[in-house]
């Protein structure tokens, strides 16, 4: 009865996730609009990204403090708002300032502080309501980033298809409705709280630092991270490079086919994870997704070299969620604090992966199986580490 209780509040943070999506993966759909419309040079619309990306990082560091103070609550009301502020002044401001860039990255400073704290929120939220199967819990909430990217892309896709992509403002304003819908539901839904969560200062650090399995679940957040953007950001670039493929196009079968591979793995799990082992999941997981780096590497035909990253998506799909579940079952006086931390290195590993990448390929005048290839040194490290710590976790892991 008591887990019944809270199947709403699993449900918003379902979709908190989903808010997530939007604001990582609206933006860039607009970038070649936002360089006609505006002039923007491509030097700077770049850097949209990397605001986000930064803030995001910062809030993943220090938000704990704050979120212990005024309570899980009120931070999620603030994350939506922050995304609905942002949204609206992302349709806005471009027009009303004198340089549409600061309009633009005002904007995107204003809803990555939002996408942040969801990104350190959902995850403890879920973990604090009473079900029996966290874990599967945990990969149905990861799957719905995915589901959301997914969705993002077509919908937006279709309506710039009909409506025509200079009313992308109009487009704005309609992805405003999830998070204002996501932020109703938190006004009442039932929240508990993690364990330990109220003692989150020094000594939470300090209680964290010092048992060894953290740094364990921290290389193996970072791994997850890396292993997943390596191929994820270069997708797009396999489709249109190697099938000749519009950009538009390239989009859809490249990071699409990859983000629909991965929400269907955690999906997978979520429904029957209370049936699955998941640390042999994990295993098989780590084995697959070294076999379809082998495949993005050494097979030459372009189809098959993109379904190669379609397997890695599949594969990666459990790595973020189950390293949670893990880390949660394992580590003392985690709560809240631990996973902003996680989600700090998971955000590393999704910027340095493709960073490593292309700066191999680079060097290797564009040779992007290499630079890909390179990557696999990630879900290897994950596998060790999935191996160090089963000895770390105690008979408390579920």
């Amino acid at each position: 009865m008591k887990e019944k209780k809270y199947e709403l509040t699993i449900k918003a943070a379902f979709l908190g996730y989903v808010v997530q999506a939007i604001v990582n993966n609206f933006l860039p759909l607009l970038f070649i609009q936002m360089q006609n419309e505006f002039e923007i040079p491509l030097s700077q619309i770049t850097l949209f990204i990397t605001i986000n990306f930064i803030i995001q990082l910062a809030v993943d560091l220090g938000s704990t403090p704050v979120i212990e103070r005024i309570g899980y609550r009120a931070s999620m009301l603030i994350s939506n708002a922050c995304v609905i502020i942002g949204l609206i002044l992302l349709a806005v401001l471009p027009g009303l300032l004198g340089s549409p860039f600061a309009g633009i990255l005002i904007a995107v400073g204003i809803y990555a502080i939002g996408g942040g704290l969801q990104e350190v929120l959902v995850s403890p939220i879920v973990e604090a309501c009473p079900t029996k199967n966290k874990e599967a819990a945990m990969s149905l909430l990861h799957s719905f980033y995915c589901w959301g990217h997914v969705a993002v892309v077509l919908f937006s896709t279709l309506f710039f298809k009909f409506a025509g992509i200079s009313n992308w403002r109009i487009l704005a304003f309609l992805w405003c409705i999830v998070p204002l819908i996501d932020l109703i539901l938190f006004t009442f839904v039932p929240i508990a709280r993690l364990e330990g969560s109220s003692d989150q200062g020094g000594s939470g650090f300090k209680a964290l630092f010092t048992q060894k399995l953290f740094w364990v679940m921290m290389l193996m957040m970072l791994c997850a991270g890396a292993s997943e953007q390596a191929v994820s950001q270069w997708a797009a670039a396999f489709a249109e490079k190697g099938l000749g493929v519009s950009k538009q196009m390239g989009d859809l079968l490249g990071p699409m086919l990859f983000a629909i591979c991965m929400g269907t793995s955690r999906t997978i799990y979520g429904m029957k994870g209370h049936k699955l082992d998941l640390r042999k999941f994990m295993y098989a997981s780590v084995a697959l997704c070294v076999l379809s780096y082998v495949v993005i590497i050494v097979v030459k035909d372009p189809v098959i070299t993109l379904l190669g990253c379609g397997l890695t998506g599949f594969a990666v799909g459990i790595f973020w969620p189950g390293t949670f579940s893990i880390a949660a079952a394992g580590i003392k006086n985690g709560s809240t604090l631990m996973f902003a931390l996680l989600a700090l290195a998971g955000d590393l590993g999704c910027s340095g992966g493709p960073t490593m990448a292309g700066a191999i390929m680079s060097a290797l005048n564009g040779n992007m199986r290499a630079g890909i290839g390179a990557a696999i040194i990630f879900p290897v490290l994950l596998g060790i580490g999935l191996t160090i710590s089963r000895k770390g976790v105690t008979e408390k892991e579920r």
